[in-house]
């Protein structure tokens, strides 16, 4: 496997040569990055060239249009899905809301909807407000020794009455990547649809949505380089099953059956400097530079996370040593995100994020929004957890400067 050239990946990303952050690390990345220049080269010029409606004959709107399209079909292609099935909103929770007004339109009461207590809030609390409308709502609850989902506790709950399971592909909190693919087999095998929340897993690499078997899959750009957006893939047969939620008159139309509102226009045409980054990612580290996306997700996707589990763990090992630690989740880097909870005796998570800040040290401290598996845990949702993430862009320095402040505290 090719090595990542940490300094060629840092040099397209404006934030690491922007003076007013020189001497602050980022390690709050699950919530969100920072973008490529790319991205922001194209928001730009977007607004300098191209900032009317889209998709008239006339100049500048045609390019628009062109642009927002390009970046439609060229996500389709890293994803390995077709175009039409591709949705843009404004974040994941958004989606996840307008698609749980078409379940609520689309199932009957004494339907069955499964959903974790692992997930973060985006993919539990729209599903579970079908209740209102008579569905049933199971929860397939972590293993509270762990903290991870198995799959045997979802195997119990699936039933001749299950419609819709969802669950996230990585944990925010736990850092575990879940064998998709297994999961949705068995979901499809007792007639219902799975949904899933990819967005702490994207970041570590664009999934191949077609063999994970998803038939929706939500992740948020914001936190995969780009702007402020949310992708959903819509299968096709679910696009034409769910009832349509856009203007009636765009029924007809799979791209806009899910968006109510008038998408972003500049935001999605960025979209394009995100793959324009991992198109440069790829042709940097692999001789082929004419491949199809298709190899280049999964070769991009390999590199990524080669990558950051070299840098996991020492972190991992580090925390795992403290006795005044508490770490959830995996001791072990395979199959687990650079996403790393946990809490310290006798020290609050915001006593330990505010020292690490005073060093110019960003972290994240709190629930973030996985409030269920907080009570799950015994953890105060209150309170929270320290979480420390980490991307590709991660350097081995910034990781040992962490793990020395680190040690100063714990």
């Amino acid at each position: 496997m090719a090595k990542l050239d940490i300094n060629f990946i840092r040099e397209h990303f404006p934030a690491f040569s922007e003076p007013s952050l020189q001497g602050f690390t980022h390690f709050e990345n699950a919530g969100g990055s920072y973008a490529c220049g790319q991205v922001i080269d194209s928001l730009q010029r977007y607004y300098r060239e191209t900032k009317v409606q889209p998709h008239y004959g006339f100049e500048p709107s045609s390019t628009a249009g062109v642009e927002m399209d390009r970046a439609r079909q060229r996500m389709a292609a890293w994803l390995n899905v077709a175009a039409e099935e591709v949705q843009f909103g404004p974040s994941t929770s958004q989606n996840t809301y307008v698609v749980g007004q078409a379940l609520r339109q689309h199932l009957k009461p004494g339907d069955e909807v499964i959903v974790t207590n692992q997930d973060h809030e985006a993919n539990v609390g729209a599903w579970r407000g079908l209740e209102a409308a008579g569905m049933v709502v199971r929860e397939w609850r972590v293993n509270p020794e762990t903290a991870e989902l198995e799959v045997a506790e979802l195997e119990r709950l699936l039933n001749d009455r299950t419609r819709v399971v969802a669950f996230t592909h990585c944990s925010n909190i736990v850092g575990s990547m879940h064998p998709v693919r297994e999961w949705t087999d068995k979901i499809h095998a007792a007639g219902a649809m799975a949904i899933v929340d990819g967005v702490s897993y994207a970041p570590h690499g664009l999934p191949d949505v077609d063999a994970l078997g998803a038939d929706i899959y939500l992740f948020s750009l914001y936190k995969v380089y780009g702007p402020h957006l949310g992708v959903m893939v819509m299968r096709e047969a679910v696009n034409r099953e769910l009832p349509n939620q856009g203007h009636f008159f765009n029924a007809g139309h799979p791209t806009a059956r899910f968006t109510p509102a008038g998408p972003d226009h500049a935001q999605i045409a960025s979209v394009n400097g995100v793959l324009d980054y991992f198109d440069e990612v790829y042709a940097h580290h692999y001789a082929d530079g004419d491949a199809k996306a298709a190899r280049k997700t999964s070769a991009v996707r390999a590199l990524f996370q080669h990558t950051e589990r070299r840098n996991l763990r020492p972190l991992l090992d580090f925390l795992n040593q403290k006795q005044s630690v508490n770490l959830i989740g995996k001791t072990v880097t395979k199959h687990r995100a650079p996403t790393v909870s946990f809490t310290v005796n006798g020290q609050t998570p915001v006593q330990i994020a505010a020292q690490l800040a005073s060093r110019k040290i960003g972290i994240a401290n709190g629930n973030c929004y996985a409030y269920r598996l907080m009570e799950a845990l015994d953890i105060s949702p209150a309170k929270g957890v320290v979480r420390v993430s980490f991307v590709h862009y991660t350097s081995r320095e910034e990781v040992t400067r962490l793990l020395e402040a680190l040690d100063d505290l714990l």
